[in-house]
């Protein structure tokens, strides 16, 4: 008898319910298959994170690591309880977590803001536990910041980006934004699946409204 549910998970499990994983590390390359960085820590010091859940993480890291400025990118898992989880536990529904994608910048070159309307553009907010046709927990749509000067500029953005839909008569953004938790790293095969299989699924569609950038914060 699978462990697994037959339908997509629409809800988040309980801890108490959540699968227990294991506490081995997912085995990653030791570089990165486009940019040749490290694909794991240490970074240079220069360098920041963040970490974004955006729908499937194939589609979602390449819209990354075409970015100047980017260092590394990695997909994985965030934002649930099993520690190091699989691919298919993931898919159970029964980790909590979502796929997510670390960026690794260079804030010199390239700003968290820029980062965060790349992210707000390059899918659908509004769509809760699913993103296009891919439906279940793990697609739904997250920033998970390092620090509060991130969380500020991503509840910012998510305003701003909010009146834009609004006024186009879209729906409310259903966008968790929460302090960022462990990243675990997905398995080897996923790390930049588009650059190895440029044929391969990509599921993102973003709403054609363009991010404006956030207002001023009043005094």
């Amino acid at each position: 008898m699978s462990w697994f549910p037959k339908k997509h998970a629409l809800s988040l499990p309980t801890p108490e319910r959540a699968l227990p994983g294991r506490p081995e590390p997912m085995p990653i390359p030791e570089l990165h298959h486009v940019l040749m960085t490290p694909l794991g820590s240490p970074f240079p010091s220069e360098m920041e994170l963040a970490l974004f859940g955006m729908g499937c993480f194939w589609g979602a890291e390449r819209c990354f690591w075409q970015r100047k400025g980017v260092y590394s990118t990695a997909v994985g898992y965030a934002g649930g309880f099993t520690p190091n989880p699989t691919y298919e536990e993931v898919c159970s529904g029964l980790t909590g977590h979502a796929e997510v994608v670390q960026v690794v910048f260079e804030p010199m070159v390239v700003s968290y803001d820029a980062l965060l309307r790349v992210f707000w553009e390059s899918h659908d907010p509004t769509q809760g536990m699913r993103q296009g046709n891919d439906v279940g927990t793990q697609y739904r749509s997250a920033v998970y910041c390092h620090g509060t000067a991130q969380q500020g500029a991503a509840e910012a953005s998510r305003r701003a980006y909010q009146a834009a839909l609004g006024a186009a008569r879209r729906g409310e953004i259903t966008t968790e934004i929460a302090a960022a938790p462990e990243f675990y790293f997905a398995e080897e095969y996923h790390q930049q699946y588009l650059a190895k299989n440029p044929r391969g699924y990509c599921g993102l569609g973003g709403t054609g409204i363009s991010c404006p950038a956030p207002s001023p914060a009043t005094p």
